[in-house]
């Protein structure tokens, strides 16, 4: 496919989540997404374990700790509050483990993977943290994990 062809596709995509129920997919505004983008407001109280072990982080610590931790390993624990699936050849899943300020956007992490868990699930992400990572088309983020391996 050339880059004309790409380019259609992605908007596509974007424009498909926007009509859809799924706009929020990529994230909220205040984690530096587009106000369409916004998490989904969970009314339960989350508490979910820190992961364990080497480069494991809470949810707030890698929106607190962003500069130091770009382009680092980090293993995450949370539950699944959301999963937008074979979106740019990926799943995109959201995070929370209680930690963070959801005033700030800090309360939720957004993940990409090919693994494919179910909202509800408790789980431990492996991957790339990026600080300040624009997809385009207005969709930005303060931090996001790439290429991660979700376990439960």
């Amino acid at each position: 496919m050339n880059r004309f062809g790409k380019w259609v596709a992605l908007c596509v995509s974007i424009g498909a989540l926007a009509a859809g129920g799924d706009a929020w997919a990529f994230g909220n505004a205040a984690s530096g997404g587009s106000e369409a983008a916004k998490a989904p407001a969970i009314s339960e109280q989350i508490k979910v374990e820190k992961a364990k072990g080497a480069n494991a982080v809470s949810v707030s610590e890698t929106y607190g700790k962003a500069e130091e931790l770009d382009k680092k390993t980090v293993v995450v624990r949370g539950k699944v509050v959301k999963v937008s699936k074979g979106i740019m050849g990926r799943n995109w899943v959201h995070l929370r483990d209680g930690s963070g300020d959801p005033g700030k956007g800090t309360n939720n992490l957004v993940v990409t993977t090919q693994d494919d868990p179910k909202v509800g699930d408790v789980v431990t992400a492996k991957g790339t943290l990026y600080k300040d990572k624009d997809f385009g088309a207005g969709y930005k983020y303060r931090v996001i994990v790439e290429e991660a391996t979700v376990k439960p």
